[in-house]
């Protein structure tokens, strides 16, 4: 036994080494970076916060213009910050303008589509939406209802009188139940081990003045990105593809960098939704590039590695819509737990043709159930897809990459 875990830190210790070589180098050597990310990434030493922001394309290959790239991006986003987190009629002292008497001109009940507080409302529409899905973020673990070492002083200094979105939420009178949008048909976007009981989604510490929860800066990453993108703006589900980005950044093990968790998670998930954003578009559905497509290339698939599956899944009438859109969509962020949904990340991050290789990871956790599926009836193995039984990840990412190098 001793011997065995001697083993393991010596592995663990040669694989932080080899990711070390080739962050040093003035240049990083993309294909040797995905190729070590591709079996894990350690997050010993924020190996793992780096590495995701290069793959993500928001660090360039480049180590001489981290600095002044990070600086500028972080800069920016403060910007927004100061351009969007608004109420109408309230003076902006920390943008340099003067309190306007907008009485005259603009108010709650003008009809302008211009109007300041149109827009306002309009905001608040989106803005409650996030807000009930940001809560329950990740209800197995307290992380997201902790407070944050790095609450954002922008906000929250008192020398200003911008208004937090949590607060922005409580004084609206908007109820949420009007608002909601979810891309998901007839199919449940919360997997049913994940989800919390109706009481504890209502139960929250109430943090002290000049503090602020986790949740509370990913429910301002995802409405900063809803108003910089307003065609497709938040669709329920976003919560679930910027939580664990979050996560990882905000749990850095390098102060430096972790302070600037929100500012990375915005621009490395502004754009991983560059890649997968169109399936969240409903009119899309039906494209090459939509869900729709998506979806029946993993039968199609599974159909060329498993005939005798396929068709048992076929014979039972069991559609990919009903499970897998929610694995493709939220890339399989609701389907494990939030460590193995990291680990997972790390390999699709790592692929070239990443989300390829998510149809492929698909179609191998339905291989690796084969036999329990072929046994099973239509509420048995419906019952299978909606709660997959198996836990260890690293079997179905080999499985993956034998069904990838297979082709």
């Amino acid at each position: 036994m001793v011997l065995f875990i001697w083993n393991n830190i010596s592995l663990l210790v040669c694989k932080i080494a080899d990711f070390q070589d080739v962050l040093k180098e003035p240049t990083i050597a993309l294909e040797k970076l995905r190729d070590l990310s591709f079996s894990g990434i350690p997050c010993e030493g924020g190996l793992r916060c780096l590495c995701w922001k290069i793959l993500l394309n928001y660090l360039p290959l480049e180590r001489a213009s981290w600095s002044s790239i990070l600086a500028k991006q972080r800069e920016l986003y403060s910007q927004f910050l100061r351009e969007m987190i608004i109420q109408p009629g309230i003076a902006k002292a920390n943008m340099g303008a003067s309190r306007e008497d907008v009485t005259f001109e603009d108010h709650p009940l003008n009809p302008n589509p211009d109007s300041r507080w149109n827009t306002y409302f309009k905001d608040n529409e989106v803005l409650l939406q996030i807000d009930k899905d940001v809560r329950r973020l990740c209800p197995d673990i307290s992380f997201f209802q902790r407070a944050t070492e790095y609450p954002c002083l922008l906000i929250l200094d008192p020398q200003n009188e911008f208004e937090t979105l949590r607060k922005r939420v409580e004084q609206t009178t908007l109820k949420s139940q009007t608002v909601a949008r979810n891309r998901s048909g007839v199919t449940n976007m919360s997997s049913p081990h994940k989800n919390s009981t109706p009481s504890a989604l209502n139960e929250y510490e109430v943090l002290p003045n000049g503090c602020e929860a986790h949740w509370e800066v990913v429910e301002r990453i995802l409405f900063i990105y809803a108003k910089l993108n307003p065609g497709i703006a938040y669709v329920q589900g976003m919560n679930e593809i910027v939580g664990p980005l979050y996560y990882t950044f905000a749990t850095d093990p390098n102060s430096e960098w972790k302070e600037h968790a929100e500012a990375d998670t915005f621009f490395c998930f502004t754009n991983l939704m560059a890649e997968i954003r169109d399936n969240f578009i409903k009119s899309l559905d039906d494209s090459q590039c939509g869900i729709t497509y998506k979806m029946e290339k993993v039968y199609s698939t599974l159909k060329d590695k498993d005939v005798e599956l396929y068709l048992k899944l076929q014979e039972q009438n069991i559609k990919p819509q009903f499970f897998a859109f929610r694995w493709l969509t939220l890339l399989l962020s609701q389907e494990f737990l939030l460590p193995d949904v990291i680990r997972i990340w790390d390999s699709l991050f790592a692929d070239d043709s990443r989300f390829d290789f998510l149809l492929l990871v698909c179609c191998a956790m339905l291989i690796l159930i084969r036999d329990q599926l072929l046994e099973g009836d239509f509420t048995v193995n419906m019952r299978l897809l909606q709660d997959y039984p198996i836990t260890d990840v690293c079997q179905i990412l080999q499985k993956a990459k034998e069904l990838q190098d297979s082709k």
